[in-house]
Formats: C-alpha cells, sequence, structure tokens
C-alpha cells in the first residue's frame, strides 16, 4: 500500500498536528519526532502492518531489536522509542489502540553521560574574551552573560524580545518547551552587558520579520540557534578554552554552580524551568563527583595519594 495512503502514516501526520498545536513542541522536536515516526511507518510496512490496530508488542519488540542491531548511540535509540512511545500512547487515546503495545517493554539503560560543565575560572575567561570595542562583541558579551546569569536554554536564548527584559529590576522572562514562561533572574553584570548592547547606536536595525527580537545578526534577523553555537565556539577560541562546549554548556555550568555553592534542588529546578525533579538530579551527581575529585586529592587517606 503506497505510504501516503496507509494508516499508520496518516495519523502520524495527525499526531504530529496535535503535538504542535496543543503541546507547543518546537521545530527541532517536530523534525525529529516525524523523521523517527517514518522510520517506524516503514519498519511496519515491512512487515505488512498497514493499520494501526495491527501493531502489537512482538512488532515494538521486533523494530527494538532492529534498532539496537544497528548500533545507534544510546541516546538516538531512546529518541527513536519515545516518538514512537508517545505516538503509540496518542493511538490509544484515540480510541485506535485497545492498550500500549509498549506496557512492560523493557529497555537495558546505558548509563547517562553527566552533562559538561566549565570551571568558574573558564566562564570568567569566556565572559571577558568578546572584543566589547566592536558591535559585534557587544553582542556576544550580552549573549554569555545572560546565558550564565539566567540558565537559558539555547533557543529560549535567541527567542527573547525586547519586552521580556525588565532591567530595572533584573528580570528577564523565557518562554521554555512547551511554551511555559518562567521568570529568570539578570545579574549585575548581565544587565550592563544588555544596556551597554541595546543602547549601542551601531546595533543593526531589526528587519520587519526580526520583530522585538533582542539578539540580532549583522543582518538584522533574529539570530538562529546555529549561529548561537558558532559565537560560543568562536568566543571559547578567543578565551583560549580548548575544550568542546555548547550554549547548553553554559546552562550545566549554571546549574552545577549553582549547587556547588548551596543552593536548594528544587529553586534550581524552577530557575532551569525543569517539569520534573529527577531532570534536574542529574547536577547533583555533577556536583558529587566535584566533590569526589576533591576528596580524592586532598584527604591523606583517600587511597589516591
Amino acid at each position: 500500500m503506497p505510504a501516503a495512503l496507509r494508516e499508520p502514516s496518516k495519523l502520524a501526520a495527525r499526531y504530529l498536528e496535535t503535538l504542535a498545536a496543543t503541546r507547543g513542541a518546537s521545530p527541532h522536536t517536530l523534525r525529529a519526532y516525524r523523521a523517527d515516526l517514518a522510520e517506524f511507518d516503514a519498519f511496519l510496512a515491512g512487515r505488512g502492518i498497514d493499520t494501526a490496530s495491527e501493531i502489537a508488542p512482538r512488532a515494538l519488540r521486533a523494530f527494538l531489536v532492529a534498532l539496537d542491531e544497528r548500533q545507534l548511540a544510546r541516546t538516538s535509540v531512546q529518541r527513536k522509542l519515545s516518538a514512537v512511545r508517545s505516538f503509540l500512547k496518542w493511538l490509544v487515546d484515540q480510541g485506535r489502540l485497545a492498550s500500549h503495545p509498549a506496557a512492560g517493554l523493557r529497555q537495558a539503560r546505558g548509563g547517562r553521560r553527566l552533562p559538561g560543565c566549565l570551571e568558574l575560572a573558564e566562564i570568567e575567561r569566556l565572559l571577558d574574551a568578546p572584543d566589547v570595542t566592536t558591535p559585534r562583541g557587544r553582542r556576544n558579551r550580552a549573549l554569555l552573560e545572560v546565558m550564565y546569569s539566567c540558565g537559558t536554554r539555547a533557543a529560549e536564548t535567541v527567542g527573547l524580545d525586547r519586552e521580556d527584559l525588565d532591567l530595572a529590576r533584573g528580570i528577564a522572562r523565557v518562554r521554555g518547551k512547551g511554551r511555559k514562561e518562567r521568570l529568570a533572574a539578570l545579574g549585575r553584570p548581565a544587565r550592563a552587558a544588555l544596556q551597554d548592547y541595546l543602547s549601542d547606536p551601531k546595533r543593526p536595525k531589526p528587519s520587519v520579520r526580526a520583530g522585538g527580537a533582542v539578539f540580532l545578526s549583522e543582518r538584522g534577523t533574529r539570530l538562529s540557534t546555529r549561529s548561537l553555537q558558532r559565537i560560543v565556539e568562536a568566543e571559547l577560541a578567543r578565551a583560549g578554552i580548548a575544550r568542546r562546549a555548547t550554549p547548553h554548556t553554559l546552562r550545566h555550568s549554571f546549574a552545577t554552580h549553582l549547587l556547588d555553592r548551596g543552593a536548594d534542588l528544587r529553586e534550581v529546578q524552577e530557575l532551569l524551568g525543569h517539569a520534573h525533579l529527577v531532570t534536574t538530579q542529574i547536577y547533583t551527581h555533577v556536583s558529587i563527583e566535584r566533590l569526589r575529585d576533591v576528596y580524592e586529592k586532598a584527604h591523606p587517606r583517600s587511597g589516591k595519594r
């Protein structure tokens, strides 16, 4: 049966529309889920499964085996399964499936990779790296200060509008995943960097499509997440920091440094915009590992001296 006429394919398209309309899924998430569900549909077609009601636990287990045989990265497998599980749950909710085929399915869990983190001295070098005698450098300084001060994701950072900033009170309104909003604190250095950048007469004039965007490209368009990645890489090189880091590394550093200095885990959860505390708890492992490293280097009976 042609893919365009297959029921699973049509239902997947409807599910993605629902995901975009009611859950505020980002374009990146939608692209990934569309590719993952197309792969799942092709697998079902290869097994002669043409209707949603035919999707059984056996088919899902076979799909998992097929993924494992490809020796994909554990994170890639987990993302694909997450997309499929979510789609199948929607089919159950829509009455297309009597029960969830993944019920009782177990997958070997790989070790969870701890997030990367810059040391405080490296953060200070990075924040001092931009050449603030140039318009680009003033923008880059403001970008880096905001990400480290607020712990924002890349998309949240470039998505900031002028109306989201209250520099007098040191507050930024951040739009996170699922269109959820939260308030983030702007420290004094971040406020000063933003003020310098926004009042810069050489700041590019915003294009019509840029709207009220805070961070602009040289062409006056809203900065993209890809451009933000390149800016971070360029400033890392300028700071002489050899290790690889991303905009998300600044978010990880923000959370880890707060916990290192005694911040409450639930407070950090709110600052990061995490829906579940378990997501934030990974940063406690980072802090514990750092403390263990200090202990093993300093304690006379740690066994490492």
